[in-house]
Order: structure tokens, then sequence, then C-alpha cells
């Protein structure tokens, strides 16, 4: 979830096109506007990883490969049309969300970035977004929340499930590790349900209800979906107690100043995409799949031969399992596959378990112990006497009693003559040693 630093200036300066524009948005901000976002002009940012990551990555995912394609009937050039702020400004107004999408100069970068230089992967997200949008969209009604937050996981991951953070931030909506398992996503050495699509929609729709519920502001909410609301907290505090993104924006992380201005864009990009001359890919949905629960551990190479469907397919559907084994037999745990070979596993069920599972699963129960062969100490007579010996002796005072002395050790007189044979009767002799243990 942290950013490579991307300097802003230098594109400027390189583009004499984008500097004519940009001139003429900030002559359209009027002079409230000018008041709002001044801080936000002169404060820098950085832009959100996710807005980096390498096309190349995403088309080499599997449901890339197998459902994605060029769309041969879309014909646009390859050219982004310029347009004003004013027509910016316009088509944000119009779009049907609760979150507030305004316009300012930091906005237009982003816009600007999505679609120019990131035309190709806005066209590969706008293909994946078939396989995503129902799951994330799904979650976010079941907490009630607004739906153009399905956006996020673009901005934080580009759509990558296996997209991992310079910090460890990991999958579509880029839980670090605290923060998944405080929302119920397991991480361990075999699994990590960062990972699993629909696990981590769910986790990140409750995680914006908690953040709104802190906030009661969409965007501070989501502005601690990125640095976490301790930081937001305190970028309230230095600005004097406002609660205003844009007026606490220089206070923020320098990623987060990035943040919501890259999620306003990324709706704006994925609503009027036409509109730049972008052809989203084609996108041929994949089969309907379905679970089945098993108890006992499992590797992908035995599925994947038994049931003869290819392995890739397997990992694609089961990211949350990190190293190909699904560990049924710590506790019961999913199998996702296409809905047409689940009762083929069923059926088949112990012939998969007994695939290779010597070689595929070396987890071994009980191994025997070569020892050493004993070896003989020679101890000196002093040392045994020393080590064997507990006994315990007392002095005989003048005027003791056999009785005093019992007492006085713990034990009885009938003891103190049996460990002292040599006593007779009740005659005993001051500054004689006797053994009371």
């Amino acid at each position: 979830m942290k950013p490579k630093t991307y300097f802003l200036l230098c594109l400027m300066l390189a583009a004499s096109a984008f500097a004519f524009a940009q001139e003429a948005d900030d002559e359209l901000i009027d002079e409230a506007d000018d008041e709002r976002f001044a801080a936000v002009d002169e404060a820098g940012y950085d832009i959100p990883e996710g807005l980096n990551e390498n096309v190349d990555s995403l088309l080499a995912l599997y449901n890339a490969q197998q459902y994605l394609a060029a769309d041969a009937d879309c014909n646009f050039p390859d050219v982004n049309p310029q347009y004003s702020a004013e027509e910016i400004q316009a088509r944000l107004g119009k779009l049907p969300t609760v979150i507030e999408m305004p316009y300012n100069s930091v906005v237009r970068e982003f816009i600007d970035r999505y679609a120019g230089r990131m035309r190709r992967s806005v066209s590969v997200m706008l293909g994946a977004g078939n396989f995503y949008m129902p799951i994330f969209e799904e979650a976010l009604e079941s907490y009630g929340l607004p739906l153009e937050l399905k956006y996020l996981p673009i901005v934080e991951s580009a759509l990558n499930p296996k997209a991992v953070s310079r910090t460890g931030a990991t999958g579509l909506w880029q839980f670090m590790l605290v923060t998944g398992k405080q929302y119920g996503l397991e991480v361990n050495s075999l699994v990590d349900e960062r990972q699993d699509p629909i696990k981590a929609s769910y986790a990140a729709a409750h995680y914006l209800s908690d953040l709104y519920a802190i906030f009661g502001d969409w965007n501070l909410a989501i502005a601690a979906y990125n640095c976490g609301p301790e930081n937001v907290n305190k970028a309230i505090h230095r600005a004097n107690g406002e609660k205003d993104y844009w007026l606490i924006y220089p206070y923020l992380p320098r990623e987060t100043r990035g943040y919501l201005p890259a999620f306003i864009a990324t709706n704006y990009i994925m609503n009027y995409y036409c509109e730049h001359n972008i052809c989203p890919m084609r996108a041929t949905l994949p089969a309907k799949t379905d679970t089945v629960v098993v108890s006992r551990d499992v590797h992908f190479e035995q599925i994947a031969h038994v049931l003869d469907i290819d392995i890739k397919a397997v990992e694609a559907l089961n990211p949350q399992y990190r190293r190909s084994i699904i560990n049924g037999g710590t506790k019961p745990s999913t199998l996702r596959l296409p809905a047409t070979d689940i009762i083929n596993f069923i059926d088949n069920e112990e012939a998969v378990y007994a695939y290779r599972a010597s070689e595929l699963l070396t987890k071994r129960a009980v191994t025997a112990v070569n020892t050493p062969a004993p070896t003989t100490v020679r101890r000196s007579s002093a040392t045994k006497r020393r080590r064997g010996s507990s006994a315990r002796t007392t002095t005989v005072r003048k005027g003791d009693t056999l009785g005093a002395i019992a007492k006085r050790n713990g034990t009885t007189v009938k003891r103190l003559k049996q460990l002292n044979p040599s006593i007779k009767g009740t005659t005993i002799v001051a500054g004689k040693k006797l053994r009371v243990k």
C-alpha cells in the first residue's frame, strides 16, 4: 500500500499539451475552490502503488490468459482527446455516487494518467472487472456501503489478487497482516486468506464500515483505509480540528494525499473510458464454480491429475493456499472448482488423496530417533559420597535433651535413636554430633 515516488513535475515539463490543459483547469476553479484546494496544489504526493502495477503482470494471471482478449470490434483511435476542466467536472457530477467526487488539479492529474500512460492497464482492468466487480458489489451491499467503493481495489492492487506491496500488504484489497487477522482473515505458512477475493472483500467491507463509523465522512474513511485512522486523526489535530479531507491534505502521509484523488479518477475512467478512446478487453466469464469441504490434506497436483484439469485453474480458483496444499487435516477447509468438477471430485475423493501422497505430502507423523550408544562415566568415591549422601547432623548443646533435639529438628526421639545406635537410654553428651536425618 506504500507507493513508489513519482515526480509529476517532470511529466508536466515534458508534455506541453498537458501543461496547456492544466492552465485552463486552473482558470476554471473559482475563488472558493482556490481557498479550499490551495494546500492541495502546494503539498506533494506519491502515486499509490497499485497505479504502478505493470500491465504485463496482470496479463500473466490465469484468468486474464484464459478469459480476456482484445475486442476486435472496438475501433477507437489510440488517441486521448483533451477535455476542459468544465467537461470533466460535469461528468464527475453525473456519476450516481453517494461519495462526493469533486474536481481539482490533483484529480485531473490522475485522470490524465489513466487516460494517457495507463491506457492499456485500464483496458485490462475493465475486462478483469467482469470477474471481480460482482464479488465486490455483493460484499459492499451486505454492509450497506456505497457501491462506488468497488473501485478501491483498482487503486490498491490494479485488480491483481496476487499483488504484494513493498510493505507486505497483500491481495486485491491490500490488507496488512495485522489488519487482515483483526478482520478474520487467516494467515499462516499454508494459508493467506488476504488473497481470497471473496473473504478479503467481506473483510474490506467490514473494515470500511468501521472506519465510516469512526469518522462519519467517506473521504476520511477512504483516507484511513490507506494510512490508518491514527494518521487521519493526527492530520485533523494538526489542521486545528478540520474534518475536510482537502483541508487536512497537507498533514496526511504522501501516499494518502494521492489516494483519494486516485479513487475519484478511477471512478471517472471506469465510467467514461469510451470518451477517452479506451477499448475494454473482451471478457468471457469463467464457468460457474462451487466449493466442497475437505477434511484431509490434499495437494493441488493430486486434484489436477485425478480430475484431469489444469493445475493453474486450481491455483487461480484457490489463491489463498500459499504452498498448493489445502490443510484439511488441520481443520475442514474449502476447495473451489468448476461446478462440473465438484461431483467428479466427490466420486473420486479417495483416489485423489491416494495419488502420490507420500511424495507430495511429506509431513511425517512418526519418526525414529537414531540415538548414540550409552557411555559409562566413572565417578570418584568422593563424588559418589557427595551426590548420594543426604544425611544431616546436629551438635548436642549443653542442657539438651533428646526431646528438645527431636522437636528442634522436626523428628521424634524414636527416630533419633534409630539414626544414632550409640544412644543408650536418655543419656547424651554435650558436644557430640547426632544424625537427625
